[in-house]
């Protein structure tokens, strides 16, 4: 008899096992993943999916006159578009070319006092 014997019982068996098996075998242990990838895709693939799909629409209705931000915060009103880059007027006379990529949001007409 040891010093851990006084402070914890031992346990020890007794008979024989009963053998209680679960009803679903294998298949229990895999619905909390299957549960975990549900909660991933509803909280984390499915709201950027459509944040993609938004920008991609954003990006594809992008016209001359349109008041837009940048990714870097820049605001300006776009002055043409080509297949992949904008020309943005920034200030009166002033210019800058962006990819359409990094061109964030549209705002309402008349947010851009230039």
């Amino acid at each position: 008899m040891s010093l851990l014997d006084l402070i914890i019982t031992p346990a020890f068996a007794e008979g024989e096992a009963t053998g209680v098996v679960s009803g679903l075998g294998g298949l229990g242990d895999l619905i909390p993943i299957v549960l975990l990838f549900i909660i991933f895709y509803f909280l984390l693939i499915r709201p950027q999916q459509k944040r993609a799909k938004d920008h991609k629409t954003l990006l594809a209705d992008l016209k001359a006159g349109d008041e837009v931000v940048t990714n870097g915060g820049t605001i300006g009103v776009v002055k043409s578009v080509d297949e992949s880059f904008a020309i943005i007027e920034i200030a009166v006379g002033v210019a800058i070319k962006v990819q359409k990529q990094g061109i964030n949001q549209k705002l309402p007409k008349g947010s851009a006092a230039i």
